[in-house]
């Protein structure tokens, strides 16, 4: 038999896993849900601090209560949002008495790092805890008004009832919870893992895959064999939208079931560092700081295309996205009809960086722009995949120079599960400002839905202000298919691209 508990994320208590748990009860499994203080109807004592160990002290409870029952089970913890940090807390505390921890769509929470970094671009809008409150830790976090959940995380598939109870059950987060670092001994390492991931909500396999295949050591823990993913196509509470389809997700991961990401073979490079679909000459090359010039065979200045790699690409990534094969063949390519191709690094680290990254685009175009060989006065910028936020910027209020602006498989808006919906970084939201500045956009047929979906509303958006959109189609793309699908079509695509964005840079 397998012992399920169940832990809750922020603002949230046991309420939330009625339905999930009968379903999990009625197929013989037993469950129990974790009262975390402050949360679920446990009240802190008099002047007591509740912080990140107070719960992770909760759920160790619990474990001990179930092991001090009938052997003969295993303990499956599972951790929703928030919840995911108190439940390795506890996994690493008892190791040997958890076969299985089960994160649901939430970031694997790491040693010495609070809760709050995977909620960016949340305001600690806390308010005193009371009279004995002393420090900054020591406050609460309000919880969210009934439309206010998706900063949280996307309500999609989320019953109208259910919200209305969510919102009216919630309590404040102790603030302590989410600031105080997590702290593991690193016993947790050997407890088999797995992560139920939510499309809805902006997380994928692939996506996870991605990040995996950049190099970060930090991540090269999730190709072992005893970590497994899961999918499920809803939003970020599958406890309320689709309770019996997390219910089976649960029951596969405890009997290890699951999607393993094998290490890549070493004889086969990661999808991004394979070789550029077309064969392009290189041209000299010139390093300046966070930037390379791909310059062309001519001696008076020449246009220029700026191209803005994706990400987040982790800060220990090699090669940096300058060098990788898809940004240099463009730049190539550039180079090979004229105009001077410029490769950079931007500091999108994090989805909590994207203000860092758009302020070093904007400083490696001055570079650019300032360049002997460059015609400051025209200008093309080129972005792709998660680069595509940083398009609000210059759609909104372009300048005289920029002459083009290019996206190719873009993210144009950040995802749910990003916690930036009210940023800036919406590039449907700053088109009504672009005027007539010509956007060449390059669409993937086989996109994944998160990501075709926020292209959908930017092209809404755009045909709504008779913005000035030019829609490339490669049909059986997929993302990042200048190194995935090196076909005709494909080839087609990046060449009628690159003609049209010189095509605007010359008229």
């Amino acid at each position: 038999m397998t012992a399920f508990i169940l832990v809750s994320g922020v603002f949230t208590g046991a309420h939330v896993w009625e339905e999930t748990a009968a379903r999990l009860t009625a197929a013989g499994a037993e469950v129990h849900t974790a009262a975390l203080t402050g949360l679920d109807g446990a009240r802190p004592a008099a002047g007591a601090r509740v912080d990140l160990e107070t719960h992770i002290a909760d759920v160790v409870a619990v474990i001990d209560a179930v092991g001090a029952a009938p052997a003969g089970r295993d303990v499956v913890l599972v951790g929703h949002d928030y919840g995911a940090h108190p439940v390795l807390g506890a996994a690493d505390r008892r190791p040997e008495r958890v076969a299985r921890v089960v994160c649901l769509d939430t970031g694997m929470p790491q040693d010495g790092v609070p809760a709050l970094t995977a909620l960016p671009g949340q305001e600690l809008r806390a308010r005193p805890a009371g009279p004995g409150a002393t420090s900054g830790t020591d406050g609460e976090l309000a919880p969210p008004g009934r439309d206010a959940w998706h900063r949280w995380g996307s309500t999609a598939g989320v019953p109208d009832t259910a919200l209305d109870r969510l919102t009216a059950l919630a309590a404040p987060q102790p603030l302590g919870t989410l600031l105080q670092p997590l702290r593991l001994t690193g016993a947790v390492a050997a407890v088999p893992t797995t992560g139920v991931l939510c499309t809805g909500n902006g997380a994928s396999i692939e996506a996870v895959r991605r990040l995996v295949d950049f190099g970060d050591p930090a991540l090269r823990a999730l190709t072992d064999p005893r970590v497994t993913f899961f999918e499920l196509p809803t939003g970020h509470w599958p406890m309320l939208s689709c309770p019996a389809e997390l219910a089976d997700v649960l029951l596969r991961a405890a009997s290890g079931e699951g999607h393993r990401l094998i290490p890549a073979d070493r004889a086969e490079p990661p999808a991004h560092l394979r070789p550029f679909l077309l064969e392009v000459p290189a041209f000299p090359r010139e390093r300046h700081d966070h930037v390379d010039l791909h310059l062309p065979d001519a001696g008076a200045p020449r246009p220029a295309v700026v191209f803005v790699h994706g990400g987040p690409v982790p800060a220990g990534a090699v090669p940096t996205p300058r060098d990788w094969p898809t940004l240099v063949g463009y730049a190539r390519y550039a180079a090979a009809h004229g105009a001077v191709g410029a490769t950079l690094d931007h500091r999108l680290h994090h989805v909590a960086h994207y203000e860092r990254a758009a302020a070093d685009v904007a400083a490696a175009v001055e570079l650019v722009r300032a360049h002997p060989r460059v015609d400051p006065d025209r200008v093309a910028l080129w972005f792709f995949s998660g680069g595509g936020p940083l398009t609000a910027d210059w759609l909104g209020a372009p300048p005289a120079w920029l002459r083009c602006l290019a996206a190719t498989y873009p993210v144009l808006a950040p995802l749910p599960n990003w916690g930036l919906a009210d940023s800036r970084f919406r590039p449907a939201d700053a088109l009504a400002g672009a005027g007539t500045l010509p956007v060449v956009l390059t669409r993937v047929g086989r996109e994944a839905p998160e990501i075709a979906a926020t292209v959908e509303g930017f092209l809404a958006a755009a045909r709504e202000c008779r913005a000035n959109v030019e829609v490339i189609d490669v049909p059986h793309g997929h993302h990042g298919f200048e190194t995935l699908d090196p076909t005709d079509e494909s080839r087609k695509a990046v060449h009628r691209a690159m003609l049209s964005v010189l095509a605007h840079l010359t008229a």
